[in-house]
């Protein structure tokens, strides 16, 4: 499926889908299948954690809240809104809202460097929106962990889980600032790799496992282990050694996932499908066209943003995966779906562009040759 993917430029991310989906009957519950998916997302957002040590996250913050915002607004407020109209639950409407929400990072960034768009103006925009929701989405998968326990949810278990959260983040920077702090000379030390990789996945695991233990999501664990282990400044080693391991077993966990979704009895609630399929591309849009005016882009660069940033993929099958049977089916035939037009509308940003604004004029500078 990687090297179908690799020829046809097709997200790789919807063909282990599909190609879980195919083998339902002979993969479903399958342990190992199971337990390598769930180490693989582990993995996943560790090393997206690394990406944000504590200053980088206070910069990202004031430059892109208000998009940020707008965009949870549109995508997820608004979602569980229209869900809820269809007769859904409200913890049911908040999940396929956080489905809605999340924009598939791998998909955009490939696509971005791809078509060679990395050095346009809109790149760093789209970039800080996926950031933003690469932050939020570790805690809204802590929260519906916690709200889907079965258990009564009040006002005080909402700000017992907050202290939690913000308990484990701030002694993930506290430690990274501290007891880590010298954490690249013993991995210089360490020449060998097979140890190396036991010690930075046991670190994942353990914060991964510290996060169960409390109560919240192993995702949320990881990330802020990745936090951690950001403040050493050069991340390269670390991710030289974890990111082979992550390629290995992400597949499988969308291949896990694609076991899930039974389509024998057709596709549950379809109208809603079809609803929150064309909402989503709007809501995107809309985050794009507004929320990029208030980053300081101009009209055509934000509609090319927002065109831009509609695929969804990874996080929403993570937020899928805590879903009951038909919302999982539903999730998993709505990301497929999503991922697909969200790619064409990607391809055809500039095109569709160029339709609504005319080709962009190019002014010319003053060649009038200097006084003497």
């Amino acid at each position: 499926m990687g090297y179908v993917s690799l020829k046809t430029k097709f997200p790789n991310v919807i063909l282990y889908i599909l190609f879980g989906t195919a083998l339902a009957k002979f993969l479903s519950e399958n342990a190992i299948l199971d337990l390598m998916g769930e180490i693989a997302i582990v993995l996943l957002f560790f090393l997206m954690g690394l990406e944000f040590n504590t200053k980088r996250l206070g910069s990202i913050a004031k430059k892109i809240w208000s998009s940020g915002l707008l965009d949870i607004v549109l995508n997820l407020g608004v979602t569980a809104l229209i869900t809820v109209l269809f007769g859904l639950n409200w913890y049911n409407a908040f999940l396929i809202g956080g489905i809605v929400f999340a924009t598939s990072s791998s998909i955009t960034a490939k696509l971005l460097n791809e078509k060679g768009r990395m050095a346009n103006a809109e790149t760093e925009f789209i970039l800080g929106v996926m950031i933003f929701e690469d932050l939020v989405a570790p805690i809204f998968v802590a929260i519906l962990i916690a709200l889907g326990s079965g258990t009564a949810f009040t006002g005080t278990d909402l700000l017992l889980l907050i202290a939690k959260i913000l308990g484990l983040a701030v002694a993930a920077i506290i430690l990274g600032k501290t007891v880590f702090k010298k954490f690249e000379d013993l991995l210089i030390k360490l020449e060998d790799e097979d140890i190396r990789i036991a010690l930075l996945v046991g670190i994942a695991t353990l914060f991964g496992g510290l996060a169960i233990y409390l109560g919240l999501s192993e995702v949320l664990g990881a990330f802020l282990a990745g936090v951690m282990l950001a403040e050493i400044g050069k991340v390269e080693r670390i991710q030289t050694s974890i990111s082979p391991i992550q390629d290995l077993l992400l597949p499988l966990f969308f291949v896990s996932f694609g076991t899930t979704i039974d389509l024998v009895h057709g596709v549950p609630y379809a109208g809603l499908l079809v609803t929150l399929v064309v909402w989503s591309i709007v809501a995107k849009v809309l985050v794009g066209i507004i929320g990029g005016r208030w980053y300081g882009l101009t009209k055509r660069v934000s509609l090319r943003a927002g065109l831009s940033i509609c695929a969804r993929g990874e996080f929403s099958v993570v937020i899928a995966a805590l879903a009951a049977a038909n919302i999982k089916v539903f999730s998993g035939i709505y990301v497929i779906i999503a991922a697909f037009i969200g790619m064409l509308l990607f391809n055809y940003a500039p095109k569709i562009t160029i339709m609504v604004y005319g080709k962009p004029v190019k002014t010319k500078k003053n060649l009038r040759p200097p006084m003497f």
